[in-house]
């Protein structure tokens, strides 16, 4: 079987690609400029900036699976004055365009990799305060979307459109909305986590009790490939995760456990670390480090059977295991 992966040199891209190869798929790796570093793959083929003229006729040659991985994330460029216009061009005409294009190459099935956020931004019951309510706030397929930002409008718009696609054409498509991913390898705030967490720096924490939900790397990949082969996920939508959902400090100490070492938290009222991280400008780090996000992920276990591979505790071992590795490299360079 050949599948086309786009976004293959990012993140989950190289992981996702060197599984498939592992496993006797033939992968076809799409990438944005000409890079000679997507390993894992069979072969690669460039296909510039990902829009509504984006040609994909070469790189669907032959292909039985399409795995939607590119994306636009960020906007870095303070300046842009409608934020939202710039995520629609790759994320919902982007999409829709390779979609189009895959059903008239006789592609049979298309994945696309969405998120949690077109659910929305927090537990449905906003914050919860004890663990005992917890299970009243997990996010399911069957909830009206509710996104809040940019990114998860365009992720929401692209779905709609999919779904449109499938209908005409009968393109077998299959939608992942996924959490916050981990993995060697991984950036943004779940990297600062893994630095502060193993600081030895005392951290304010102790009395969060938050939920949050998350999907190590090793388990998304092997989800897909149950998505690749399982009939019954045609036409399907699935919140995947770890299955395991930790609050913050219990995270914190897991990583630090991890390394070797002991976490030193202690307590301080939300209110006056939320004040704080406010004067600082970090008051969003401070609701993703605090709020609660956290997800139901049977459906994708009783339709399909599948199980996530690796613990919350294998996955966040395994990564710092990764950030260990890649810092003696960088330290014998």
């Amino acid at each position: 079987m050949k599948i086309l992966v786009t976004g293959a040199n990012g993140f989950i891209g190289r992981d996702l690609c060197a599984f498939l190869r592992e496993n006797g798929y033939s992968v076809r790796a799409a990438v944005r400029n000409n890079v000679r570093d997507v390993s894992g793959t069979d072969e690669y083929i460039q296909v510039g900036d990902i829009d509504e003229l984006t040609d994909w006729q070469q790189a669907l040659v032959g292909v039985d699976t399409v795995i939607h991985l590119a994306a636009r994330v960020h906007i870095m460029d303070e300046t842009v004055i409608d934020p939202i216009e710039s995520f629609r061009k790759v994320n919902v005409f982007g999409t829709e365009r390779l979609a189009q294009m895959a059903a008239k190459a006789g592609v049979k099935r298309f994945i696309f990799v969405s998120s949690v956020k077109v659910n929305g931004e927090g537990c449905r019951d906003c914050f919860v305060a004890s663990r005992l309510a917890m299970t009243e706030g997990a996010y399911t397929e069957k909830d009206i979307p509710a996104p809040q930002d940019a990114y998860g409008i365009s992720k929401r718009e692209a779905e709609d459109r999919l779904a449109g696609i499938a209908v005409e054409t009968g393109l077998q498509v299959v939608i992942l909305r996924l959490p916050l991913v981990y993995g060697p390898g991984v950036k943004a705030n779940f990297k600062s986590l893994l630095k502060i967490a193993g600081s030895g720096i005392p951290l304010p924490f102790k009395n969060i009790s938050n939920r949050r939900s998350f999907l190590y790397l090793g388990n998304l990949v092997d989800a897909i490939v149950a998505c690749i082969n399982h009939p019954r996920a045609a036409g399907e939508t699935f919140l995947v995760s770890d299955g395991e959902d930790v609050s913050t400090p219990d995270l914190i100490n897991l990583i630090a456990r991890a390394m070797g070492k002991k976490a030193i938290l202690f307590s301080l009222h939300p209110g006056i670390l939320k004040a704080l991280c406010r004067v600082v400008g970090k008051s969003e780090e401070f609701e993703k480090f605090t709020g609660s996000l956290f997800v139901d992920s049977s459906k994708i276990r009783k339709l399909l059977g599948w199980k996530p591979p690796f613990t919350l505790e294998e996955g966040i071992r395994e990564t710092v295991k990764g950030v260990e590795i890649a810092s003696a490299l960088r330290a014998s360079q």
